[in-house]
């Protein structure tokens, strides 16, 4: 091996082994970059080796830093973050946990269902997972133990239905990978429709089931409303406010009204008025969403510098010229080396968080997913359908990431806000059979792809 082989691997090896260390993520990443192109300015300059390396390398990062700052799609994020933490915070969730259960009431998993259909509303109208996750968890995880639930399915319930924000649109994720990719977010936001939806029906149908074949997981609660028209009417009047939010920011971006930036504020303002509607907006709460958004969106951008350094001094290296060699060269197929990254990808989410996947490995495969013989049906109308299918793979496999153990967040973020007696060992039995849901979904995007273009043709 050459030395720019060497340390591309090198790199890869310290970045994994100081994450482990509890380091934050953003400083491991610049710190990783800025010392190997130290140690490559001084291999050449003693050991005779041709890196090409030296510290006006890391001068190269201002350039890319000035063209994150500068563009318009990434002002989205701060947009779309505190459209999710003022929802969260204005009372819609817990209004629409009792309007739903009551008319569940009389079906064995009913909660759980309305924990799923709550989950899938907070995903279209916050894509966070933290919040989404820990909303649920306080609102519902009482009442279930109440109800005497079995303790796992309860937790894999809450647990799966706050990742469904990662896939949902409008998912902030997704703004990301549109971004370093030079893809449409309104592309990926209607290619992520289906899945994400197909995804929310497996969980409801896996809960059915389960009531089914084991009613005594899922109790009955022993006094239950009984059905009229006022719990129907009660039910629209508290899930037609977040759904028409979620309606004019979706529905502006899919008929080309707005872009996702403008929609972005739509959905901002839109938040701040149903608070004011439910009566739970002061000075307090605004405060508290604003040092939330600007704490999140803090936390990206760090690591969004962190991982361009990284980025910048891994190319300089050759690294992605290496990972595509390394992938073009296996003889599976072009189906073969799909499934490959897949599987890296999703051995990487149990270490890794979804941001590092994204803003490192993304860029580096995606090129080699363009050059592959897949012939993905774009329908004539929709740009590079094989990378969007692609990204919606990735995207689906990210998921699985927040789910799986050690660093599966969603699990960490349930176990904070849980009473002592939940232990992780309930938790990470609880999300198998989830765990086992997504990784399903993921087979059915790869076998039928037009689930993730069709939407996206429609709309031209």
């Amino acid at each position: 091996m050459d030395a720019n082989t060497v340390l591309v691997l090198a790199m890869f090896a310290s970045f994994i082994l100081l994450l482990m260390s509890g380091y934050p993520v953003a400083w491991v990443l610049g710190g990783v970059a800025i010392a190997f192109a130290g140690i490559g300015y001084f291999s050449d300059i003693y050991l005779d080796t041709i890196t090409g390396l030296d510290f006006l390398t890391l001068g190269l990062l201002v350039n890319r830093l000035y063209d994150v700052m500068d563009n318009w799609i990434l002002v989205a994020l701060p947009m779309f973050i505190f459209m999710g933490i003022m929802l969260d915070n204005s009372g819609l969730a817990e209004k629409l946990m009792s309007s739903i259960q009551a008319l569940l009431g009389k079906v064995h998993g009913g909660l759980a269902i309305t924990v799923t259909l709550i989950g899938i509303i907070l995903a279209a109208s916050t894509g966070i997972i933290g919040a989404s996750v820990v909303l649920l968890a306080l609102i519902s995880l009482p009442a279930m133990q109440q109800q005497k639930y079995h303790l796992p399915t309860a937790l894999g319930t809450i647990a799966s239905a706050g990742t469904l924000g990662i896939l949902i649109p409008p998912s902030i994720m997704l703004v990301i990978m549109a971004d370093q990719l030079g893809l449409s977010v309104g592309d990926l936001f209607m290619g992520a429709v289906f899945p994400g939806l197909m995804l929310a029906l497996f969980y409801v149908l896996f809960i059915v089931i389960k009531g089914v074949v084991k009613p005594e997981t899922m109790p009955i609660p022993e006094q239950t409303d009984e059905y009229n028209w006022s719990l129907v009417f009660n039910l629209l009047k508290n899930i037609l406010p977040p759904v028409a939010l979620i309606g004019m920011v979706l529905g502006s971006i899919f008929v080309g009204i707005a872009t996702p930036t403008e929609a972005s504020g739509i959905g901002a303002l839109g938040a701040m008025l149903l608070t004011i509607k439910n009566g739970n907006f002061n000075f307090k709460i605004l405060q508290q969403s604003l040092e939330q958004t600007f704490n999140t969106t803090a936390y990206i951008f760090a690591i969004f510098i962190g991982a361009s350094a990284f980025a910048l001094v891994l190319r300089e290296l050759g690294g992605d010229e290496l990972i595509e060699s390394a992938l073009t060269s296996l003889p599976f197929g072009p189906y073969g080396v799909i499934a490959l990254i897949l599987l890296a990808v999703f051995f990487l989410g149990f270490f890794l968080d979804w941001i590092e996947i994204t803003l490192i490995i993304l860029p580096l495969v995606a090129p080699v997913v363009s050059g592959l013989d897949l012939a993905i049906n774009g329908f004539g109308s929709v740009d590079n359908p094989q990378l969007l299918w692609f990204v919606i793979l990735v995207a689906l496999a990210l998921q699985t990431s927040f789910l799986t153990p050690p660093v599966g967040f969603a699990l960490f973020y349930l176990k904070g806000v849980c009473p002592p007696e939940v232990t992780l060992k309930h938790i990470y039995a609880g999300v198998v059979p989830f765990i086992g849901l997504q990784l399903l979904a993921l087979m059915v995007v790869i076998i039928w792809p037009e689930l993730v273009t069709w939407l996206p043709s429609v709309a031209y």
